[in-house]
């Protein structure tokens, strides 16, 4: 093979990576549109909702390609909400969240696994309570479009959900004698504007 037909070779595949990378696009989560619950078990009566209020997070995501290549969410641990002081209380202190030890509860997103162009599993490792453990979310993807109003940019609309055991991130109280279940079930919805 000539020289000439080498940097012909060599600058098409430049100009490939380059394409391929200028594809993927930087989203932050817009924290006026990220809602993030939790349902939880009481005594087997009825299932206790809650909130967290306060959270970020920003990916980086190829919508042609339908790949995600880096991701993280952090949640206030402080910012839990369940419409009752006392019990917002005892959700932050040592027996649960321990929010003034643990800050911040984190995902870092490590593999998208499409199974559809609306559809697929995130797989990441959530961070609560000092202990990093793997997490698999079923994620749609509702809708990606120009913004209508406002920013106008890009913007990726998702709905996520996942069930983990609390327990196997030490948080235990209750779960022996069932007053507060195990299982958590988490829930997301969430708006991610493309970064200019």
């Amino acid at each position: 093979m000539n020289r000439f037909v080498r940097c012909i070779l060599l600058s098409a595949a430049l100009a490939s990576c380059s394409a391929a990378f200028a594809e993927s696009r930087e989203f932050r989560i817009d924290p006026d549109h990220f809602s993030i619950a939790f349902r939880i078990g009481h005594i087997g009566y009825a299932d206790q909702i809650g909130l967290f209020l306060e959270a970020e997070g920003r990916f980086v995501y190829d919508a042609d390609a339908n790949q995600l290549s880096s991701g993280e969410v952090t949640v206030a641990a402080d910012s839990v909400f369940t419409n009752h002081d006392r019990r917002d209380a005892h959700l932050r202190d040592d027996d649960f969240l321990d929010a003034s030890r643990y800050e911040t509860i984190r995902f870092e997103a490590r593999e998208w696994q499409p199974d559809s162009p609306e559809a697929g599993t995130l797989l990441g490792d959530l961070t609560l309570l000092g202990t990093t453990r793997p997490v698999e979310l079923a994620v749609t993807l509702n809708k990606l479009a120009d913004y209508p109003f406002g920013h106008r940019r890009p913007t990726l609309g998702l709905s996520a959900s996942a069930t983990i055991r609390r327990s196997e991130w030490g948080m235990t109280y209750g779960v022996e004698d069932d007053l507060v279940g195990d299982e958590v079930h988490l829930m997301f919805e969430l708006e991610a504007i493309a970064e200019q």
